[in-house]
C-alpha cells in the first residue's frame, strides 16, 4: 500500500479546495451586489435660494401607513439638493439614463418608495437611474416658486454633462416623477428653458427626451378641475409623454386626463393609461390590483418610441 502524503501536502490542497470555494461563491454573489454609485451636489457653491430652517431628517414614525406591507421613508428639511447615480451593470447598460424625482406634496420626499427602489428596477432593465433628492419643503411651487424647476434644470445639465463618463447617450436621457415629481418632471418639459434674470446662461439643454408622470398633482385647476393649472403649458417641443392614473386617486385622475389632451391638442405623442383603482403613493410595490404592474407598461413604452432597443415581449 502506498504511504499517505505528507501533511504539507494535505494542508496544500485543503487550502487549494477552500480558494476554490470563496471564488465561486463571489461570483454567484456578484451580480447580487448594489449598483455603483456616484453622488454630486446640485448647487456646489450654494442654490440660488437660501435656507434657513432645520437639518435635513427623515420624519418617519411607526405609526405611519404602510404600503405595500412596508414602511416608507419621509425625508425632509433637504437643504442641499444632490443627485445620485445607480448605473447599470456594463453588460446590461443600454446607454438610456432616467432621473428620477420622488413625491411627497412638496413637503417630503418618498425616498425609497418612489426613488431607490425605482432605481433598483431601472437598472434590471438596462436603464442608469439618477436619483434626484431636489429641495423639500416649499410654501409653493413652480410658477410661484421656481427653485424646483431650477433643481431638476441643474440635474439634467448635470447628467448630460456627465454623459460620456457614466457610459449614457446625452439624447436618450428621460424623468419619470411621482405624484409632485410628476408636476415637477412635467414643468420642466415645459418650461426647461426658464433662466431667472440674473442667472447665467448654461450651454447645456435641460430638456428631457421623454417623461413618464406617475400619479400626478397639481396640473388641474384644483378644486374645479375643469382646466390646467397655471404653468402647465405644452407646446409642439414638449417632450413624448406617458401618463398613468387611478380613476379613485384622491388626488383625481382629470391630472392626467386634462393633460393627455393638452399634449394631443399640442401634436405632442403621448401614452396615458386610466385604471378603475389604485388610489395614490403605491410607488413600484405590487398588489393584487393590476395598475401596480406599470414599469412593464413604462418599458414597453420605451422600446416603441426607441429608447430602448430589440425585442420586447407584451404581457
Amino acid at each position: 500500500m502506498s504511504s499517505p502524503p505528507p501533511s504539507w501536502q494535505r494542508r496544500y490542497h485543503v487550502l487549494v479546495r477552500t480558494y476554490l470555494v470563496l471564488a465561486i461563491a463571489l461570483l454567484l454573489i456578484a451580480p447580487l451586489a448594489p449598483a455603483q454609485q456616484v453622488t454630486l451636489l446640485l448647487w456646489p457653491n450654494g442654490a440660488p435660494e437660501s435656507y434657513h430652517g432645520d437639518p435635513e431628517t427623515d420624519i418617519t414614525k411607526p405609526t405611519d401607513p404602510l404600503v405595500g406591507g412596508k414602511p416608507l421613508v419621509h425625508l425632509t428639511n433637504v437643504s442641499n439638493p444632490t443627485l445620485t447615480v445607480y448605473k447599470s451593470s456594463d453588460t446590461t447598460n443600454t446607454g438610456a439614463a432616467v432621473l428620477v424625482f420622488p413625491g411627497g406634496g412638496y413637503k417630503i420626499l418618498a425616498y425609497d418608495l418612489e426613488g431607490t427602489e425605482v432605481c433598483t428596477w431601472l437598472n434590471s432593465i438596462g436603464v442608469t437611474c439618477v436619483l434626484v433628492k431636489y429641495r423639500v419643503p416649499f410654501a409653493e411651487h413652480y410658477p410661484e416658486n421656481p427653485a424646483d424647476l431650477e433643481d431638476a434644470q441643474q440635474a439634467m445639465r448635470l447628467t448630460r454633462s456627465h454623459a460620456a463618463e457614466w457610459n449614457i447617450d446625452p439624447k436618450r436621457i428621460g424623468v419619470l416623477g411621482f405624484s409632485a415629481g410628476a408636476h415637477l418632471v412635467v414643468v420642466l418639459g415645459n418650461h426647461a428653458d426658464y433662466k431667472r434674470p440674473e442667472a447665467p446662461i448654461s450651454e447645456v439643454d435641460a430638456r428631457p427626451n421623454f417623461v413618464a408622470a406617475i400619479y400626478p398633482a397639481y396640473l388641474t385647476d384644483a378644486p374645479a378641475l375643469s382646466k390646467l393649472a397655471y404653468g402647465i403649458d405644452p407646446t409642439s417641443s414638449t417632450p413624448r409623454t406617458f401618463l398613468l392614473q387611478a380613476e379613485d386617486d384622491p388626488v383625481h385622475e382629470e391630472n392626467a386626463l386634462l393633460y393627455f389632451q393638452a399634449l394631443k391638442e399640442a401634436k405632442v405623442p403621448a401614452e396615458l393609461h386610466l385604471y378603475a383603482q389604485g388610489g395614490h403613493g403605491y410607488g413600484l410595490r405590487p398588489t393584487d390590483l393590476p395598475i401596480t404592474h406599470w414599469p412593464r407598461l413604462v418599458e414597453i413604452w420605451l422600446h416603441t418610441i426607441h429608447v430602448l432597443s430589440g425585442p420586447v415581449s407584451y404581457p
